[in-house]
């Protein structure tokens, strides 16, 4: 929610606030003044995010038919604490986990989040809700803009920068975008300047190698576009948004790997010894 308000500013400053606009990034001097404050009372991410781990993980079996996917052991770890450790950098600590398949392994484990410096919020899906679904169910609590996110991949990613970026295009949802070596396997980009256009799902000539990394900073307003019962984000919500011209790619270079499989998983644990 915003209001408006009336400043008085020296002159030779607001002739610096007006260079910075470009029309793109900066869309006017409201904006500007507003990136300015942003920065300067170190606002600059999310104050709350949201995991989704209530799937079942069905592409893991048999590792899944006695622990749901986001409990899977990594590095010493669960899975969706290294999506919590990533939100702890950056200082974001007010989680909420959408929860369905053996919920209570993950609440048993993680509580109230405490333990691990964190406070954790618990919605329990009672029967599948996708990616988008769980939303609804934490409505009255994501009033602010927010970070929503799978618990099922390990990312490196600066999300300070990538919500000046966001802030920056003043749009409904920015989406983080990695690249892969075969896009043809995801739901590759199609994009206009830093605008998403589409996802083209499985191209067999992909637009680009920009993929769906599955890590998102969202407005309030996206709940208008979710909804009820069962949905994806990817298919029900983002068209919506992008034909509004409000979606937006935010390309990141850091680590991104997708656990969907047991094959990947095995990877992934290759991977991080050699990284260390």
């Amino acid at each position: 929610m915003k209001e408006r308000i009336t400043l008085t500013i020296e002159k030779s400053l607001l002739e610096k606030i007006d260079k910075s606009i470009d029309g793109i990034c900066t869309k006017n001097r409201s904006h500007a003044v507003e990136l300015l404050l942003m920065k300067a009372l170190g606002a600059d991410v999310p104050k709350k995010a949201m995991i989704l781990a209530g799937g079942k993980g069905t592409r893991m079996k048999p590792i899944t038919e006695e622990i749901p996917k986001p409990m899977i052991p990594l590095m010493g770890k669960p899975l969706i604490q290294h999506t919590i450790d990533l939100l702890k950098k950056y200082n974001i600590t007010d989680i909420i986990i959408s929860v369905g398949y053996k919920a209570e392994q993950i609440k048993e484990y993680f509580g109230n989040g405490s333990k691990f410096g964190v406070k954790i919020t618990y919605i329990e899906e009672s029967k599948p809700l996708g990616t988008a679904g769980p939303l609804k169910l934490a409505e009255q609590l994501l009033t602010s803009t927010f970070i929503l996110c799978n618990a099922d991949e390990l990312k490196e990613i600066d999300l300070a920068d990538m919500f000046r970026f966001h802030k920056k295009n003043q749009g409904i949802g920015t989406v983080a975008l990695t690249t892969v070596k075969n896009p043809e396997s995801y739901g590759v980009a199609r994009l206009q300047g830093n605008r998403i256009l589409e996802f083209i799902e499985k191209p067999k000539a992909p637009p680009s190698n920009l993929i769906n990394s599955g890590l998102y900073i969202l407005e309030p307003e996206v709940m208008q576009h979710v909804p009820e019962g069962f949905s994806m984000i990817e298919k029900d919500v983002f068209p919506k948004i992008a034909k509004a011209g409000k979606l937006y790619g935010y390309h990141f270079s850091g680590y991104w790997k997708d656990l969907g499989t047991i094959d990947a998983y095995r990877q992934a644990i290759e991977e991080l010894r050699n990284r260390r």
